[in-house]
């Protein structure tokens, strides 16, 4: 793990991953405390990936930023190799979530703060800061706190600049 850690875009201090998980280093960013389980498979081949700070991810989470194209007529998809710019999206995963087991994340999605993603989950749309999410697609199952229980929460832990916005 250690020695793979440079190969990364971007790594911060306390990561933890598999060195037998799959990444594509060169476009995935990860901030300081990432716990990634074993069985991950980060894939961003033309976008990017870009996870936050004390992000914790259990097994065999999967996170895609991109897909084929498939809008080619007179061609078999496996023969397509021109992308559309729709096709490959950056992932985004903010601060403080927690991802559970068999995860997928797919391409363009920015997972909020302080967010809760439930195992199995296929996430193919944005996920609001201080959800909890869970399905096949991805629904908001309920907010993790009251609005006033979010600020606190935020007020105790971020400066007033870092806070987000909840009006």
């Amino acid at each position: 793990m250690y020695v793979m850690r440079p190969m990364f875009k971007k790594c911060g201090r306390g990561v933890l991953f598999s060195p037998y998980d799959h990444f594509t280093y060169d476009t995935i960013e990860l901030g300081d405390y990432v716990a990634i389980g074993p069985g991950a498979s980060f894939i961003a081949q033309e976008s990017s990936i870009t996870i936050g700070n004390k992000v914790m991810f259990a097994r065999n989470v999967t996170i895609y930023g991109g897909n084929h194209n498939t809008s080619v007529i007179g061609k078999c998809m496996y023969d397509v190799h021109e992308k559309r710019p729709e096709d490959d999206v950056s992932v985004v995963i903010e601060d403080d979530v927690w991802v559970g087991t068999g995860v997928i994340i797919l391409k363009g999605v920015r997972v909020g703060r302080g967010s809760i993603i439930a195992a199995g989950t296929v996430v193919n749309r944005d996920v609001p800061p201080y959800s909890i999410v869970g399905g096949v697609p991805a629904k908001l199952i309920k907010m993790r706190w009251s609005k006033e229980e979010i600020l606190k929460h935020e007020e105790l832990l971020y400066s007033e600049e870092n806070r987000i916005d909840l009006h």
